[in-house]
């Protein structure tokens, strides 16, 4: 199976210029806790839920007057429509990622999350130890 295959198309996402309070407010409008950030069609970064309250409220910036582009988290790994579901799985895992965007000829046209992987029955165990491998801290006995 494909990532064609499962992944979300009409990809909502926003650009380096929106403030924080537009990308929050796709977030709650799709109830979801991540967004690409696009120049055009092109994911640049992703910005999450976390990186508004870690990179900006917890620091006490003025939200209204903050970029996403100030805060998002840069670089991204993608799958493309052709990529194999397992292969899509361990990449997330190995990077430690939710959610893929899905790019093709350098456009957002899907994205993919551990949760459509886990619904198809070939990719519950794949899935399951992506989402292990996911959730682990990225420093042992931080807690």
């Amino acid at each position: 199976m494909k990532l064609k295959d499962i992944m979300t198309t009409n990809v909502k996402y926003v650009t380096t210029q929106d403030n924080i309070t537009n990308a929050a407010k796709v977030m709650e409008n799709l109830n979801v806790g991540v967004v690409p950030v696009c120049e055009g069609e092109r994911p640049i970064g992703m910005i999450t839920d976390r990186d508004i309250v870690l990179r900006n409220v917890a620091k006490g910036t003025d939200y209204n007057n903050t970029s996403v582009g100030d805060i998002m988290s840069n670089g991204v790994i993608y799958g493309t429509p052709g990529m194999d579901v397992h292969e899509a799985a361990s990449l997330m895992a190995e990077n430690q990622i939710r959610r893929l965007p899905v790019v093709e000829d350098g456009k957002i046209v899907g994205i993919v999350s551990i949760g459509d992987l886990s619904l198809q029955d070939k990719l519950i165990d794949n899935a399951g130890e992506a989402l292990s491998n996911i959730s682990q801290p990225s420093q042992p006995n931080m807690y």
